[in-house]
């Protein structure tokens, strides 16, 4: 797991002993105020908490989940994972901007949020180097992109999908977990560099989308990869390619789209934690300090492979280059596919 460091005074962030954690969590979740919700009104009593902008059970909250329970009666009494769904998980961003920038509310994100939306929402509600400050990122996940019963079962490599789709245009079509999100346009990626029409289908997440593509009603899908392994063992769906630079260790059978030559078609989702602006550099710090302990234990790398999730360390400096890099790169990508939202 990589762990890196970056400070402007060149020093390493110590390590908060276990009663100095918890004095520190509790403290910082009693000055939660105005909130309305029986969990919101847990969090004024003086519980830190974990925004969450998408569904419970999904991918994003069980990640907040991992880092909680690493926490929770160790670091702080009770740590809260607090649910904002709505508009692609942009509502979650919102409650952060508006919550006391002093450390006791963190929100857990996909980090496409703040490197994919900008370029795919005209009239998006936050500044995504501005109004939020990156800690840590906490998993890497790759994307892959299967096929279901309706392709045939020769097809076996990107290259067979190839010459099956332009064979068979009519019921050529891909599924993604959501419109604007990094499936749907990797997916897009690659039907423009195959030369291919390949019909997009969003879904509202992964769930009916795989249900469709191992039912035969669609003919391919563009997912998290760790959205596909629970669903390998039934063989209706066979990964042709994943999107990382190397393979997975979670399917070492499956060659990355740059193995089969498309080197360009790359994307690895991050779901990290972020604190909101104005958030004083000593309590990100240890805010920081938190994550790193808890993406050391155990259960947590173990819970986040479940997943199919790479637990991965960066310093806030580092993760904050690593967004700005990212951003730079989607913003053709996006531009090529013609999509954007006003929503």
């Amino acid at each position: 797991m990589k762990d890196s460091f970056d400070r402007s005074d060149g020093k390493r962030p110590s390590v908060m002993n276990r009663r100095e954690a918890g004095l520190w969590m509790a403290a910082l979740g009693a000055t939660l105020g105005g909130l309305g919700s029986p969990g919101r009104a847990q969090a004024q009593a003086g519980m830190p908490r974990i925004l969450v902008g998408f569904p419970a059970g999904g991918s994003v909250d069980v990640c907040a989940r991992r880092v909680a329970e690493a926490w929770r009666g160790r670091l702080a009494e009770t740590v809260l994972v607090d649910q904002r769904v709505g508009a692609g998980g942009r509502l979650a961003i919102a409650a952060l901007k508006d919550a006391p920038p002093d450390g006791g509310t963190l929100l857990m994100s996909p980090s496409s949020m703040f490197t994919i939306y900008p370029h795919v929402y005209r009239k998006l509600a936050y500044k995504p180097d501005t109004d939020v400050i990156p800690v840590s990122p906490v998993a890497n996940a790759t994307c892959g992109f299967g096929v279901g019963p309706m392709v045939p079962t020769s097809v076996r490599t990107l290259a067979d999908f190839v010459a099956w789709a332009k064979a068979h245009p009519d019921q050529s079509a891909y599924a993604s977990p959501a419109a604007g999100a990094m499936p749907h346009f990797l997916g897009d990626q690659f039907a423009r560099a195959a030369g291919i029409r390949l019909t997009h289908v969003p879904y509202r997440g992964a769930a009916p989308g795989l249900q469709d593509l191992m039912g035969g009603q669609i003919a391919s899908g563009c997912f998290i990869l760790g959205d596909f392994l629970p669903h390998l063992a039934s063989g209706r769906i066979r990964i042709l390619g994943v999107t990382d630079q190397q393979r997975s260790r979670f399917a070492p059978e499956v060659p990355t789209f740059a193995e089969q030559g498309w080197a360009s078609i790359q994307g690895v989702e991050t779901y990290g934690l972020f604190l909101p602006a104005r958030t004083p550099a000593s309590v990100v710090d240890k805010v920081f300090d938190l994550a790193r302990v808890a993406l050391r234990e155990k259960q947590v790398v173990e819970g986040l492979a479940k997943l199919g999730f790479e637990p991965l360390v960066l310093s806030p400096a580092d993760y904050a280059r690593r967004l700005a890099s990212e951003r730079a790169t989607w913003g053709p990508i996006v531009q090529a596919s013609g999509f954007s939202s006003d929503d």
